[in-house]
């Protein structure tokens, strides 16, 4: 498989990477301004002319995929053919000396967006919302400055971190008028903080309200609607590290506006905003996934935008459930493209803490959903 590419024709190579691997050479990367596939090309090149070469374990490593200038894949697989090493082992090897030879600079890349993450699926009940959530409080306590916004009209994000009276208030300006153009105040009104200690007034939230239902509607008497929750959110970007959404149950203008802010915008680092869906192992999330996925698709060629696809959570799994789910994980984790983030049990502390109106990392800090959430956060290049 070949791609047209500003940097010539590009083939696909598809192998396999530990999941600390990937984090650690999508965020180094990162630091060093570089998109991932170019990190991979030199790593490799420097990995042909090495003489010493670390023995890298791959236990655990995951289907992966990268773009490589066109012959390269082959050339890559022959010497490793030649060397007697897996691919997946060449591969860890060359990554592991181009992060050793590459430490994090002593100044971070500064000449970037805010980070932008949409958590989509148009297939209600998959864990939009508990996903999002805990990404997000996982970055605020790791020191981030965070907003999230309710971009789901049911918000179901509001209610469950206990700010669901906010939704109904009268006589108050709403994101919707904010994106409509007939908002007369500022949008940092809108905002709240969550007060927890460990977040450390870094964690705000832009609450869901009942004239969301109406977004499609009013979305399409708007001029450029696309652009309108960026001309929205705007105001607010330099604030913070990280900007994420939960979104809509459609797949609407309400969709396409979301999609359309975490595109990459000019001059922005390939793989750094963009989307993760949350799907579960079952046949109806390969269909909605393939919707989304087409949408996405759509909005981009007609847009002439770009769109990266950060990857997928499967979530809610119990093998418990018999080989047809097992079988449909399995599938999942066969994608390199986008790459499966993480498989999260179905465990009971994401529901308790929902039901009683706490945030996740607050009600069940050392749980294992709560663990998963904080390796999700390490998958964002912040």
């Amino acid at each position: 498989m070949s791609i047209p590419s500003p940097r010539g024709e590009r083939e696909k190579l598809i192998t396999a990477l530990t999941p600390k691997l990937r984090r650690h050479l999508k965020i180094r990367a990162f630091e060093h301004g570089m998109d991932i596939q170019d990190a991979t090309e030199h790593a490799i090149k420097a990995w042909y002319t090495a003489t010493e070469v670390p023995d890298v374990a791959t236990d655990g490593a995951k289907t992966w995929g990268t773009f490589l200038p066109e012959g390269e894949p082959d050339a890559f697989k022959a010497a490793c053919t030649e060397r007697g090493v897996t691919y997946v082992k060449g591969l860890a090897q060359a990554l592991t000396l181009w992060l050793d030879a590459h430490p994090s600079p002593t100044s971070p890349l500064t000449a970037q967006p805010v980070v932008r993450v949409i958590v989509a699926n148009q297939k209600g009940g998959v864990g939009k919302t508990f996903i999002s959530s805990g990404i997000a409080q996982a970055l605020a306590e790791g020191g981030r400055k965070v907003l999230i916004v309710d971009y789901d009209p049911q918000g179901h994000l509001t209610s469950e971190l206990g700010f669901e009276d906010l939704m109904y208030e009268d006589d108050v300006e709403t994101l919707l008028m904010h994106m409509d153009g007939t908002a007369k105040g500022d949008i940092h009104d809108l905002l709240v903080a969550l007060d927890q200690e460990r977040f450390g007034e870094r964690l705000h939230l832009l609450p869901a309200s009942d004239d969301a239902f109406m977004r499609d509607v009013a979305l399409s008497k708007v001029s450029f609607s696309e652009a309108a929750l960026e001309r929205s959110l705007e105001p607010l970007e330099n604030e913070y590290d990280v900007i994420i959404i939960d979104g809509p149950p459609s797949l609407g203008l309400n969709m396409d506006t979301a999609l359309y802010y975490v595109r990459r915008r000019e001059g922005e680092l390939a793989d750094r905003s963009g989307v993760i869906t949350p799907v579960w192992a079952n046949k109806a999330s390969h269909r909605a996934f393939r919707l989304l996925k087409s949408q996405m698709e759509d909005l981009c060629a007609k847009g002439r935008i770009q769109v990266d696809y950060l990857g997928l959570v499967v979530n809610a799994y119990d093998s418990r459930r018999g080989k047809l789910v097992k079988e449909n994980k399995d599938e999942w984790e066969k994608s390199s493209s986008p790459p499966v983030l993480a498989v999260i049990g179905d465990l009971k502390e994401g529901r308790e803490a929902a039901d009683g109106e706490i945030p996740l990392l607050e009600y069940a800090p050392d749980s294992e959903h709560a663990q998963a959430m904080r390796d999700l956060a390490k998958e964002l290049a912040v």
